[in-house]
């Protein structure tokens, strides 16, 4: 990955490139920023800048054996740690990491869900297990091979457990010699507090609806309309424009699905909602939660409507017309009750309860609530 190949973003780019210029690179980076913003795609140009065997003023040289290498995910100084689902194929990323390499050599700007769909982890979620850990223990003790720098680029640290947290931090607190961490995070906040005071934070900010946009005529050859429509529902998240882009059906099956839910609870048909939460329970764990977040989001906008804020909106026609129609009979008690539900039934999700008994004890809440 170049510099050149990210849209947008110079200052966070110049400040990267004056850090390996001026020799204050330090020992352990955290890229923290949304999701579907540049934070992958700038560790991974980094990665291939410092190691890069002609190194020009604004970007690597792209044509260097270490530059090849890089691009291609195969350098044998550069070692990549993701969240892997629990599968017969093996607990580690080492076990996915032709998977990954695929994966990611499509394009940079991706999500969890995104990645466990294409490993097939069914509904099962995502984690770096203490295992992984003691990989990263075990592969940093060796001599780099050929760059000037062994570099392990972790992916959504967030997701680390208790133990390889705390394994990370050793590591970091002694690190080896000629070693580069860069920790690519989209909720910087669920890192341990210890790890975040052991890394220079470097924040990224969400593209522009315009970077999104250009990005999206240059890559994906879409008309100037086109791009621009999904540049404004995405809202920064390049991740999203390009599934979009891609006639991708997540959004669409998201809203129909939420829109029955919404009213079959305002009918309280509730042979319909048992047969909703046996649905919901068939569902993949990512799925599940991204229905669940999709809720609360749909909620927000619902609330902003209420409350005057629609230039703030950013919805398809579709849910905009379901916002417009729900405001109508529900109050600003009944929104913060939703949503408080809401952020629960989450709660309880990431902690392996029934899903099936949270939507439908959700379903019957709301039922009474609505009506």
């Amino acid at each position: 990955m170049l510099f050149n190949e990210i849209i947008g973003l110079d200052e966070t780019k110049q400040f990267l490139l004056q850090a390996v210029q001026r020799n204050h690179l330090a020992h352990a980076l955290l890229f923290d920023g949304p999701t579907g913003s540049a934070n992958l795609a700038l560790a991974l140009a980094l990665a291939q800048y410092v190691n890069c065997e002609d190194k020009q003023p604004d970007d690597a040289c792209g044509r260097c054996a270490s530059c090849i290498k890089i691009q291609k995910l195969v350098h044998p100084d550069l070692h990549m740690v993701f969240p892997v689902a629990n599968l017969s194929k093996g607990k580690t990323s080492e076990a996915y990491l032709a998977d990954w390499r695929k994966f990611l050599l499509a394009t940079p700007y991706r999500t969890l869900s995104g990645w466990l769909e294409t490993m097939g982890a069914d509904n099962k979620q995502g984690n770096i297990s203490a295992e992984e850990a003691r990989n990263i223990l075990q592969k940093l003790s060796l001599k780099s091979y050929e760059g000037a720098y062994k570099i392990m680029i972790i992916w959504l640290p967030e997701l680390m457990n208790v133990t390889s947290a705390n394994a990370l931090l050793k590591v970091l607190e002694e690190p080896p010699a000629q070693t580069l961490f860069l920790l690519v995070t989209n909720q910087s906040d669920k890192l341990l507090i210890t790890i975040l005071s052991r890394t220079q934070r470097v924040a990224i900010r969400a593209f522009t609806d315009e970077e999104v946009a250009t990005y999206l005529r240059q890559q994906q050859n879409l008309d100037e309309t086109t791009a621009r429509r999904f540049a404004y529902l995405a809202d920064g998240n390049l991740a999203e424009a390009l599934q979009l882009s891609q006639q991708d059906t997540v959004s669409t099956d998201q809203h129909s699905w939420f829109a029955d839910w919404m009213r079959t609870c305002y009918r309280q048909d509730l042979i319909s909602l048992v047969k909703q939460a046996d649905q919901f329970d068939g569902f993949s764990k990512e799925k599940q939660k991204g229905l669940l977040d999709y809720s609360i989001r749909l909620y927000r906008d619902l609330f902003l409507w209420q409350q005057g804020a629609a230039e703030l909106l950013r919805l398809p026609d579709d849910e905009l017309a379901f916002v417009k129609n729900f405001a109508k009979i529900l109050t600003i008690d009944h929104i913060e009750r939703i949503v408080h539900d809401l952020n629960e039934a989450a709660y309880h999700l990431e902690r392996n309860a029934r899903a099936k008994m949270i939507m439908l004890d959700m379903s019957l809440t709301f039922s009474r609530l609505i009506r």
